[in-house]
């Protein structure tokens, strides 16, 4: 019955609820507090991607093998992806600053165990209690940022802290390996203290809870604390990121395994779906989604998460798996492109009151999408200077595409409800990227042997450019002393392994071709949303009767 009484009036009054944002205001500049959340993004941004680069060591130093040791990433990526879509209704139920500094606490304390870690199981349990912690930080970062600026500055806020995303991957591969080279790997989890323990002292000091947010953790005493949708989102999300992340490895549905956690993934979502609709208070508000700007926003940001993570990842792949590379300089090459996209944020968050964000989106989208064909062009022998021209170009356009987005997100949405709109959104994204990485990987697998069936039936072993290819290989293995018998299989192999290259590179250029093509029809959409106002009204049927 507390919740018949308690939920009314917001109703009621949507105009008060509405008001409160616009008439309170922060006790700090609000640019110090953008400043004071962005750091903790920083570090966890950062920490993960230094993570990537130190696997290798990781598993030699703790005596596990490479899959063993991809659970140190798996883990983490799993934990997180569970806590995201609940960290709204945590801080409403505890308070959004306590929960925050909940989470950079977490964070920092795990970061101190990981690196002591003596053993692999142990790192392992760290790195999901680790998960825990940074999957709270996105969500509540972005709230208190659409809380602590109003409208008009939003974007510029969002901007800022869209830097600190892109700025740490750009530099973590880089950082990670001076660090695994010179010292060990045990201080990529080390350097977390101090920016930490930083980050808990300004939050202490700058952040702060609007009334509204505190009237909202008053009502929700009077809830009882729903165990069931916590059970069934920790469940069925928890499965569904270790299907997407395990997949590929052991043959999505040859394996029995994957089958399991599959299936169960699936009945566990469609029975949390149902059960948080009719919920009173529910854990993730899923009735949000009847919002058109947030419905459209989620959308988005699940096929921005696919093409952001999905392209960061093939690239790399790429220029190490058939261009030779070493990570370090693979990571050179996307290093540039992410300053390029930090200037570009700077720029995005300057236009966005000045242009119709729906159009910001849409060319952002078309930027993208030329972006993502001119890698088409790539080949077996593109320069190192070219690569990291055309990377710089294909990430143009993700600013114009992420910043407006996140200041659509909150259009015609209470703002008691910014808590579970930047969780929502956060989690979509974060699924898109590791559903992108998933599909990705597997048609990169699926289309190379395609391509190699192809060109192998084009082979002719008489041909003319057959055997001048094998001659020529032949004729440079004898010249190194080797046997005419061996010279010659030499050759074949090689003319095998060349054919191989260029079925993978074929693939490749097949991959962007989709997510260029993907990216290029859904540009029409952000048209769809609503412009923002200054005092935008919330959406009754977003309020779903809550």
């Amino acid at each position: 019955m507390a919740t018949m009484t308690a939920n009314p009036p917001a109703i009621a009054r949507p105009q008060a609820t509405v008001s409160a944002p616009e008439a309170w205001k922060p006790h700090h500049n609000p640019w110090v507090v953008a400043l004071t959340v962005t750091l903790a993004t920083f570090m966890e941004v950062l920490d993960t991607s230094i993570a990537n680069v130190a696997l290798p060591h990781i598993a030699g130093s703790l005596g596990a093998s490479s899959e063993e040791a991809t659970w140190v990433l798996t883990s983490y990526l799993v934990s997180s992806a569970v806590v995201l879509p609940i960290s709204g209704w945590l801080s409403n139920r505890i308070g959004r600053k306590r929960f925050y500094m909940i989470c950079v606490a977490v964070f920092t304390v795990c970061s101190l165990l990981c690196g002591l870690a003596p053993t692999l199981p142990l790192l392992i349990l760290a790195r999901i209690l680790q998960g825990a912690g940074g999957g709270g930080l996105a969500p509540s970062e972005q709230a208190i940022l659409a809380d602590t600026f109003p409208v008009e500055k939003r974007g510029q806020a969002f901007a800022v802290y869209g830097m600190a995303v892109v700025v740490a991957p750009a530099i973590g591969p880089t950082l990670g390996g001076w660090i695994t080279d010179n010292f060990n790997w045990h201080w990529i989890f080390f350097i977390n203290l101090p920016i930490g323990l930083i980050s808990l002292w300004l939050s202490n000091r700058m952040v702060e809870d609007p009334p509204h947010l505190k009237i909202r953790k008053e009502q929700a005493k009077h809830l009882k604390i729903d165990f069931m949708g916590l059970g069934l989102v920790a469940l069925g999300v928890g499965c569904l990121e270790f299907t997407l992340d395990k997949g590929q490895e052991k043959d999505w549905f040859g394996s029995p395994m994957i089958v399991f956690f599959a299936l169960l993934a699936a009945v566990t979502l469609l029975i949390f779906v149902f059960w948080e609709w009719n919920h009173p208070d529910p854990i993730v508000d899923l009735k949000l989604l009847k919002n058109r700007n947030f419905g459209t926003a989620v959308f988005l940001q699940l096929i921005l998460g696919m093409v952001l993570f999905g392209s960061t990842v093939l690239i790399p792949q790429y220029l190490q798996g058939l261009l030779g590379y070493t990570a370090e300089r693979a990571g050179m090459v996307l290093s540039p492109a992410g300053f390029v996209m930090m200037l570009m944020m700077f720029v995005a968050g300057r236009s966005l009151g000045k242009f119709d964000p729906r159009i910001m989106v849409c060319l952002g989208y078309l930027v993208t999408a030329v972006g993502l064909y001119n890698l088409t062009r790539l080949d077996l022998n593109t320069a190192y200077g070219t690569v990291t021209l055309w990377r710089m170009f294909q990430v143009v356009g993700l600013a114009f595409i992420f910043i407006p987005i996140s200041t659509l997100n909150y259009v015609g949405v209470p703002p008691s409800k910014t808590n579970q709109i930047s969780s929502l959104s956060n989690f979509a994204r974060n699924l898109g990227g590791s559903a992108g990485t998933a599909l990705l990987t597997t048609f990169l697998a699926r289309n190379a042997q395609v391509n190699q069936v192809t060109l192998s039936a084009n082979v002719v072993p008489g041909g003319i450019s057959y055997r001048l290819y094998t001659d020529r290989i032949k004729e440079m293995m004898m010249a190194k002393g080797m046997s005419a018998a061996s010279a010659s299989q030499m050759a074949v192999g090689q003319a095998y392994q060349e054919m191989l290259r260029q079925a993978s590179m074929l693939s490749y250029r097949n991959a962007f071709a989709i997510l260029a093509g993907t990216i290029f029809l859904l540009s029409p959409l952000p048209f769809i949303m609503r412009l923002p106002t200054k005092a935008a009204k919330p959406d009754p049927e977003a309020l779903g009767g809550h």
